[in-house]
């Protein structure tokens, strides 16, 4: 790793508590990011932030460190039930509030703050009781926080800090009516510390903040770069029935040490991760549909390296921080152009190299002409490397798929959708709050 990634500021110049210098020095961190170095000043100092960087360019510590810090320096509020948080971080995804966390869980070692997560797919019985109990930080995805919130579990009177992480990707899941049920119920926006950060800051996460928070001071890092500086980016242009072999060939031939490879549906992931388990190859498939003590133990392996190959939907291409991803393989080109961004921002994070590699196949290679011009450039081609593709490919058997369990009353059963896209809490409607 090298150190060009930083700022010349740093956080010993902040005049930081020092119960924070203490983390930060637990943490190793000496100088700050560029985004840390715009945007704590301004926090520090209790201006509202709206912040926009590339990922992987210390966004959690800069949103972590001025919430601590303003729970540190000012006394908390006398109105609420004493077991009510002081802060609130609302993310869009597990992953991210899983991160989120324990980022939070090393900076504010010695702060003597307690502080909480909250999450669908498991605990849900254990995160009520803590949140009964009382933290002084509560970090969540919206729908969980909405839920005990319902249940009057806790309460919003007594917030000093919010942040909203991924902003952009809120809208995108379909979190936006939650994000409003949630802010319209905070203390006023002058009455608090308010930070918005997003890999891009369009026309609607403007709105947002400018609707829920305090005149917010608008920054942007490197805006005029979209991808990061050091990914090296490829494309091929394989048919479809090169794809997989190819995929192989590459892993197979490349200095590869964790690969992550993005798919754009449930069914692709799968079948990816059946070839390449039987042709030698350990992945392993991640969606939003893996019960979740499965997804944290693929992530604890991938992360700790017995895992050298995570499959991945959208669901896994924000938030999830890994370092040491040398690889990012879009065997589908995502269809929306700034997902491209967010799945080769998985590798190259804090100012490490690395590669993407693009496969432009028969069924997707019509979004390609949106993403080149979003980032500004031709992604470099190459020829598909024959001497790598595998003369035969082991063929997987029922036994290496799931077993899908047929939907009551047929396919196309009523009352439910069928989408499978993001349970939505309700938003806006019903549900007051305990006081």
């Amino acid at each position: 790793m090298t150190n060009s990634h930083l700022s010349d500021v740093t956080f010993d110049s902040l005049n930081l508590p020092e119960q924070l210098v203490r983390g930060i020095r637990d943490a190793g961190f000496v100088n700050c990011t560029p985004i840390q170095a715009e945007t704590l000043p301004l926090a520090l100092s209790g201006k509202d932030v709206a912040g926009q960087a590339q990922t992987g360019t210390g966004k959690t510590a800069a949103f972590l460190l001025a919430m601590y810090n303003r729970l540190l320096t000012e006394p908390a509020p006398e109105k609420g039930m004493p077991n009510d948080p002081r802060a609130i971080l609302i993310a869009p995804t597990r992953e991210l509030a899983i991160q989120i966390e324990k980022d939070a869980v090393v900076l504010g070692a010695h702060t003597g703050l307690t502080l909480g997560v909250v999450y669908g797919g498991t605990g849900y019985e254990s995160q009520r009781q803590m949140l009964a109990d009382g933290v002084d930080v509560l970090v969540g995805t919206p729908g969980r926080i909405i839920d005990y919130y319902k249940q009057k579990v806790y309460g919003l009177e007594r917030i000093q800090v919010m942040v909203l992480d991924e902003a952009d990707r809120m809208f995108d899941l379909g979190f936006i009516k939650d994000i409003r049920f949630v802010l319209r119920r905070l203390p006023p926006a002058d009455k608090r510390l308010s930070m918005l950060f997003s890999a891009t800051l369009g026309q609607r996460v403007l709105e947002l903040a400018y609707e829920h928070m305090n005149s917010p001071e608008l920054v942007q890092i490197e805006s005029e770069t979209v991808t990061a500086d050091r990914v090296t980016q490829v494309l091929y242009y394989p048919s479809n029935e090169e794809k997989l072999p190819l995929l192989i060939g590459l892993l197979r031939s490349k200095a590869t040490t964790r690969t992550m490879v993005f798919v754009n549906t449930k069914r692709a992931a799968e079948r990816v991760e059946a070839y390449l388990t039987v042709n030698g190859i350990d992945a392993k498939a991640i969606s939003g549909d893996v019960p979740q003590k499965k997804r944290m133990a693929m992530l604890k392996r991938f992360q700790e390296g017995e895992l050298p190959v995570l499959i991945g939907t959208d669901v896994a291409s924000r938030g999830l921080h890994i370092p040491g991803v040398s690889h990012v393989v879009n065997y589908d080109l995502p269809q929306d152009c700034e997902d491209y961004v967010h799945r080769i921002g998985r590798t190259a994070r804090a100012g490490e190299k690395g590669d993407a590699i693009s496969f432009g196949c028969e069924q997707y290679v019509f979004s390609l002409p949106d993403i080149e011009k979003y980032i500004g450039q031709s992604i470099p081609v190459e020829s598909v490397p024959r001497e790598i593709l595998p003369e035969t490919l082991v063929k997987p058997g029922p036994e290496h798929f799931p077993q899908r369990k047929p939907r009551p009353g047929g396919p196309r059963s009523g009352g439910g959708g069928g989408r499978g896209g993001p349970r939505k809490s309700g938003g806006g409607s019903g549900g007051r709050g305990r006081r």
